[in-house]
């Protein structure tokens, strides 16, 4: 799904599938064109292509358990595969298999990462709730679009109720 399609204009965002998958590339989830990541684990506070805020994620300790487990269980199986079919010296397999583990982990990290926070905000958990709640009322002509921004939404069609949208900061 393009970044300008219907759904994404109503508030609804991208399928989750989408998100997880610009995420995994380390793009932004909304757009899929800004850089998610400032430095190797480090998030961006927010997009610099759509504005999106990014801060909101908490992508704290998934990510590295879903590391471990599917590593855990490739090396883990090719140690086992190793001992029961080939000869292979002890020295090698003290090496090899914790080497790999290291490499494997370090590919994997940022892009899990990337995902678990494009599934956050394709499922609009933490902050970016309230970022897809903003862009759903925009669509009914209530509020702002401008992903969470510091404006005040207008509620009846009249004046206003003097609450903000987003992180509050201007």
């Amino acid at each position: 799904m393009p970044a300008g399609t219907p759904a994404e204009r109503t508030g609804a965002g991208p399928h989750w599938m989408l998100a997880m998958g610009r995420g995994f590339r380390n793009r932004c989830p909304h757009c899929g064109e800004g850089r998610l990541f400032d430095r190797f684990l480090k998030v961006r506070p927010a997009c610099e292509v759509c504005g999106l805020e990014l801060h909101h994620h908490r992508a704290d300790d998934l990510p590295p358990y879903l590391v471990i487990f599917v590593v855990g269980h490739l090396v883990g199986l090719g140690v086992l595969e190793t001992e029961m079919r080939l000869d292979v010296p002890f020295w090698f397999q003290m090496t090899f298999w914790p080497a790999l583990a290291l490499v494997a982990s370090l590919l994997l990290l940022q892009p899990t990462k990337g995902a678990v926070v494009g599934l956050q905000y394709a499922l609009g958990m933490h902050g970016f709730s309230a970022i897809r709640r903003a862009g759903a009322e925009a669509a009914d002509g209530r509020g702002q679009t401008d992903f969470g921004r510091h404006e005040t939404e207008t509620r009846d069609g009249g004046g206003t109720d003097g609450r903000t949208i987003g992180s509050g900061r201007s």
